[in-house]
């Protein structure tokens, strides 16, 4: 299985070198938001929630901030109704791509992602188009301190993970959408670290762009990124490392 979004770990980074701190602050508070909404609003009793808080903190969105977000998700207070909303679409060299989005206005955010695309060289597409090509998994990136692959490996399967992947971050513990929560909560009772507890778009096959083509998908990703409804991107090309340092 590949591996997961290179480019979602070098966008984060890079995000937090350039301190890019109300881009970042305006994304992880609509995740709360929504997580609110559709699961409620005790953290303890809505794993998707616990997670969006958990990431706010990390990334020191104050407390206040987390607070009034759960109430707007809950409706305790007004706000605006944010919809999750997944587009897709094809970049240059045919790059197959899906754009999650939390939005209040539908209308505009597919008018932004057009226009993003279409500057780009490549264009929206009808939905089912790309998405065939991915498949909707839980994904946990776990730091394995003392203990061996083989043995973080073993732990997670019995957990009920599907598949374990190396990667820069860690090692990747992917799941079943239904098991992502319950996965995460043995490996942590295990005595394990684990981070980046979400769902995700792993590419089932990945196509090949050429060389010309890859640095015009760089810049889309970026145009795309720097959209507030904007929430994550996936593709299924693997980009040059150079052009990622670059990124």
């Amino acid at each position: 299985m590949a591996g997961h979004s290179k480019w979602k770990n070098i966008r984060i980074r890079k995000g937090r070198q350039d301190a890019i701190r109300g881009k970042l602050f305006t994304k992880l508070s609509r995740e709360i938001i929504v997580a609110a909404k559709t699961g409620g609003g005790d953290p303890d009793m809505n794993a998707r929630l616990r997670v969006a808080i958990a990431k706010a903190r990390e990334a020191s969105v104050p407390v206040d901030n987390i607070k009034r977000s759960v109430q707007r998700g809950t409706g305790e207070l007004e706000g605006a109704d944010f919809d999750e909303v997944t587009y897709e679409g094809y970049g240059p060299g045919g790059a197959a791509i899906l754009v999650e989005c939390t939005t209040e206005n539908r209308n505009r955010t597919v008018a932004d992602l057009r226009h993003a695309f279409a500057k780009s060289g490549g264009n929206l597409a009808e939905n089912g188009s790309v998405s065939w090509q991915f498949k909707r998994l839980g994904q946990i990136v776990v730091d394995p301190g003392s203990k061996s692959e083989e043995e973080v490996t073993l732990l997670a399967i019995d957990a009920g993970a599907q598949d374990v992947v190396p990667d820069d971050e860690g090692l990747v513990v992917y799941t079943a959408v239904e098991d992502l929560h319950s996965t995460n909560e043995a490996l942590e009772r295990a005595g394990l670290r684990t981070t980046d507890v979400e769902l995700t778009y792993v590419p089932s096959n990945k196509t090949e762009i050429s060389s010309e083509d890859a640095p015009k998908v760089v810049r889309l990703l970026e145009m795309l990124e720097d959209l507030d409804d904007v929430q994550e991107t996936y593709l299924n090309v693997d980009l040059p490392e150079d052009l990622l340092q670059e990124a």
